[in-house]
């Protein structure tokens, strides 16, 4: 099998990541992209955008009809996310696609340890559900990352959900896929002008990763929910280090070359992180015990 065989092999992944987890598709579709095809970084994160945004409508679709999407929420999140997704992509412009991917792998890194670490749940959601301010502002933050490295999708939108709005994570999986196809796009028109795109390519590790989300949603509804919270703990966490080894072996010896040109490069980017965690902190503290801990529990609820 050739490398083009290979990674569209692997392009069906993504499709089964987005319909089980209701994420990971650009964590799987970026260092495919950069790694298996040789894409330059923007060009990687603005195809996994178009990649990620056919195979989310797919399952968004299929969890539709199963019942496990939350419509208004859904649209609340993602109305937030699509304008900081377009604002994210087009500052991209001004960092180095090194850069991106290292700051790719701290955000998959920070997430896979919040979700391991989730707490018991309370027995019931809470009365009223959760405010739309609460929603939108944490929308803007993860649409924000999204439109920045092309990540940042259902891996902190399902935890979001869950934390933020109640839902059980099997609801919390489906209305995520709702969010990241409206983040996915409004990130993609952001990078258009500043990253070439491969038609022929893109449409191809699309296709494949379509087809993999029909297997992927089957999947979501026959696993135990601690089950799925752990693997997708687990599954973040070694993409996390695989890129960030491969980066840093390339970047660093550059960035000791080129620190005076590099340091507004980090310090936005450390400003756009500390952006992000400092919403999820703020939304925290103000919901108090009237949410459930993060990240999911013993499963309940669903």
């Amino acid at each position: 099998m050739g490398a083009t065989g290979l990674g569209l092999a692997l392009a069906t992944l993504v499709g089964v990541s987005l319909g089980f987890f209701g994420g990971g598709g650009s964590i799987l579709t970026v260092p495919l992209l950069v790694y298996v095809f040789g894409l330059p970084p923007k060009s990687a994160i603005a195809s996994s955008l178009l990649v990620v945004a056919a195979a989310g409508a797919v399952g968004a679709v299929r969890h539709a009809h199963a019942g496990s999407v939350d419509v208004r929420s859904g649209l609340l999140f993602g109305a937030a996310g699509m304008a900081s997704a377009h604002a994210g992509a087009r500052a991209a412009a001004w960092l180095d696609g090194g850069l991106l991917l290292l700051l790719f792998s701290a955000v998959m890194g920070l997430t896979a340890s919040a979700m391991w670490r989730g707490r018991r749940a309370p027995a019931e959601a809470p009365a009223g559900g959760i405010a739309p301010t609460r929603l939108l502002l944490q929308g803007l933050a993860v649409g924000g990352l999204t439109g920045l490295v092309g990540a940042g999708g259902g891996f902190l939108i399902v935890p979001a959900l869950v934390l933020f709005a109640g839902l059980p994570m099997r609801r919390a999986v489906g209305t995520s896929l709702v969010v990241i196809v409206l983040n996915t796009l409004a990130g993609f028109a952001g990078y258009v002008g500043h990253a070439e795109v491969d038609g022929p390519l893109t449409a191809a590790v699309a296709t494949a990763a379509v087809a993999g989300s029909f297997l992927g949603t089957r999947l979501a509804h026959r696993v135990d929910p601690e089950a799925l919270r752990r693997a997708f703990a687990g599954f973040v966490a070694a993409m996390a280090a695989v890129i960030l080894v491969r980066e840093a072996e390339a970047w660093l010896p550059m960035a000791r070359e080129a620190l005076p040109h590099s340091l507004p490069q980090a310090a936005f980017a450390l400003l756009m992180l500390g952006v992000g965690l400092a919403a999820g902190r703020v939304r925290r503290r103000a919901a108090g015990d009237a949410i459930p801990d993060p990240l999911l529990s013993d499963g309940g609820g669903i």
